[in-house]
């Protein structure tokens, strides 16, 4: 219940155009405001996450009357599908969303707040589908082969160059595949020189995962309405309440979602971030909504309040990878692996690339390369790579027999 009001967590399927079901929720108010349509942002969860991810956006957003829905993507989380491509079939399951959100008849305008992976799938489809009335794209990267060698260097692999771009090419072709597509096709810089959609970047200053300078990058290129926010922190690292309150800003804006007949409070902050309109703050939270994780508990004064109860009980999803990882092969593999541990490592402790075609839920599942889950091969199985060009003809030989 926030500031009085109750909102419901409706939990759905969509079927993409794989034939994928996506386990979908839809955080709304019981009582719409004059019964109207409600403008919704789509929360998409990063490579490692899932749709409980979007917690924190619903406290954020449902009190100005914003809906959230948010989805496991395929492969990831509950939701059917083999394969996480980092964007590439996501941005369908994307797709399947909003078409079902439009034909539902109890939405008006849609956003789309995206976070690493999610950040990558909010901008390749928001190039195709220009009815998106906004985006937030909290660290993305901006060429996926690009970050694959930057990764290397950060991480210390003591592996030639050569090397590096032969294992490159090696994945290329075993993820084309399995998972049918070329990973070359990941660039987003690329998308955003097509994409109008208003956006808001967001990125940690210390984010040594995905640097900072990708978020520069495709905002350089990016040719619509555009703004962008660093703050302190890596990649895995709660955001800062004032860029909560810089969305919250942004997607009163381009939503406009409708005031409660109460009427609302408003701050003198917007022309410090966007010059368009007033909008609406939150209203104080009472009572943690049980939708987000918290059936019961203290009353609360602030959004800021709620999420640092939400936090205490749930971290945000994270990649965690060994420190030291060129002595990874001196470690067992259930120290290799973790997702949401208790552990506080930051965006500094990870890297792999590997396809997972395993269960969501199983041993398999990839340690991420992103606060997603990446595309990963295991550094250890570098070994098998080719080290030289003779090597690497017959590795291509053998493989598409």
């Amino acid at each position: 219940m926030l500031k009085g009001k109750w909102y419901q967590r409706k939990d759905l399927e969509v079927v993409n155009s794989r034939g994928d079901a996506l386990q979908c929720s839809h955080y709304m108010p019981i009582v719409r405001p004059e019964g109207n349509p409600l403008p919704c942002v789509i929360y998409c969860h990063g490579n490692s996450g899932c749709r409980t991810d979007a917690s924190e956006a619903a406290i954020i957003l449902l009190p100005s009357n914003i809906t959230v829905f948010t989805l496991d993507f395929s492969g990831s989380g509950l939701s059917g599908g083999e394969h996480v491509t980092l964007g590439w079939n996501e941005k369908d399951d994307l797709k399947a969303v909003v078409d079902y959100l439009r034909a539902d008849g109890n939405v008006s305008l849609i956003g789309l707040w995206g976070r690493s992976m999610g950040a990558v799938t909010s901008l390749m489809y928001g190039a195709e589908d220009p009815s998106i009335a906004g985006m937030v794209l909290d660290s993305p990267f901006s060429d996926l082969v690009d970050l694959m060698m930057e990764l290397v260097d950060t991480y210390k692999v003591r592996l030639p160059k050569f090397t590096v771009k032969f294992a490159i090419q090696y994945m290329r072709r075993a993820i084309q595949r399995k998972a049918k597509f070329d990973i070359m096709d990941l660039n987003t810089i690329k998308v955003a020189k097509s994409c109008f959609v208003p956006v808001l970047f967001g990125h940690a200053s210390d984010d040594d995962f995905i640097q900072p300078h990708h978020s520069d990058r495709i905002f350089d290129a990016y040719v619509g309405d555009k703004n962008i926010i660093k703050f302190e922190g890596d990649h895995n690292s709660p955001r800062p309440q004032f860029y909560f309150d810089s969305i919250s800003i942004f997607f009163n804006n381009v939503l406009q979602p409708p005031e409660d007949e109460v009427g609302s409070t408003y701050f003198d902050l917007s022309h410090d971030y966007f010059p368009k309109g007033n909008w609406s703050t939150f209203h104080e939270l009472e009572y943690p909504d049980e939708l987000l994780d918290s059936p019961a508990g203290p009353a609360t004064s602030s959004t800021e309040d709620a999420i640092k109860q939400l936090r205490s009980r749930r971290p945000m999803s994270m990649i965690v990878v060994p420190a030291d990882i060129s002595s990874k092969d001196k470690q067992p593999d259930d120290q290799v692996e973790s997702r949401g541990s208790d552990s506080q490592a930051s965006s500094s402790n990870m890297i792999s690339f590997e396809l997972s075609g395993a269960s969501p839920h199983g041993s398999n599942v990839p340690a991420s390369i992103d606060d997603d889950e990446y595309v990963e091969y295991p550094l250890d199985s570098l070994a098998d790579f080719p080290s030289n060009a003779e090597e690497e003809e017959r590795a291509s030989t053998v493989s598409f027999l």
